[in-house]
Parts: structure tokens; C-alpha cells; sequence
């Protein structure tokens, strides 16, 4: 079997999902990317920062706006190690993203293709590409590796 390499964006994600694991924050990384360059990357944060808001696209959508100057994101994609939750996918309809790439699903927590499934409910301002599964081993073992540390 031909194993091909992470595209550099989801490359990313993982090493920030490791920076995550590193500082005791559940191990999510994502970036924001426009005209192939990476313009913002983030990982989870609440524990550090007491903000239950700061999850890693959360943070990533805003450092994208900030660099950017602009409160939408049309144009640009991110790439996330898991299935954003409904408040992460509420951002990025909100931020007009083009294509969301995440590695693992989540069948627990997840808003994309689980749980409210946000982006095909007929109140969905905004409705971005969807692409899945690339890195998917990779994050799912830093879950569940976190995880099991914990228990």
C-alpha cells in the first residue's frame, strides 16, 4: 500500500494538535489558508486561556480576520484535525469559509457529519466544501493517546 504525504496544511494542523497535547489542551490543531499559504494557525486553548470559546478553529478563524482585516474568510480554507462542533461550524458559515478539510471524525461532538450536521440545515447562511479522512490515523491516535493518559 502507497502512502501518500499530508498536504502541508494538515501537516500544520497535527504539529499544532501536538503543541495542543504538549500544554495539557485536548490535542486539536487548525490552520486558515488562502492562495496556498498559510495565513493563521492555532490549537485548543480553553484550559489555558479559561475560555471554553477557544478552540482551534475558533482561534484560527480569528488570527485569519485579524491578518486578513476583514470579518470574511471567502477565499480561504481550513484545515482542522477533528470534525469541528457546532459552535466551530457556526463560525466558519459566519466567516463565509470556502472548503473545510478535517482529519477524524467525531462521532461523540462533531456538527458536520454528525450530531446537528450544521451546514446541511436549511437555515445555513453559508454552506462550505466538505473534505475528510486525510491525516485521520495521525489525530485520532493523539486523541485517543490524550485520552487514555487521563483516564
Amino acid at each position: 500500500m502507497t502512502r501518500w504525504p499530508l498536504p502541508e496544511p494538515m501537516r500544520r494542523a497535527l504539529d499544532e494538535a501536538a503543541r495542543a497535547r504538549d500544554l495539557g489542551e485536548v490535542p486539536v490543531g487548525a490552520v486558515v489558508v488562502k492562495g496556498g499559504q498559510v495565513i493563521a494557525a492555532a490549537h485548543n486553548a480553553p484550559r489555558g486561556t479559561c475560555d471554553p470559546t477557544a478552540h482551534a478553529e475558533i482561534l484560527a478563524i480569528r488570527a485569519a480576520a485579524a491578518q486578513l482585516g476583514r470579518d470574511r474568510l471567502d477565499g480561504c480554507d481550513l484545515w482542522v484535525t477533528l470534525e469541528p462542533c457546532a459552535m466551530c461550524a457556526g463560525a466558519i458559515v459566519h466567516a463565509r469559509i470556502d472548503r473545510v478539510y478535517y482529519a477524524a471524525a467525531d462521532p461523540k461532538g462533531g456538527a458536520v457529519e454528525h450530531g446537528g450536521r450544521v451546514f446541511a440545515q436549511p437555515t445555513c447562511l453559508h454552506r462550505p466544501e466538505v473534505y475528510t479522512g486525510m491525516g485521520e490515523a495521525e489525530s485520532a491516535n493523539l486523541l485517543r493517546t490524550f485520552f487514555r493518559e487521563r483516564r
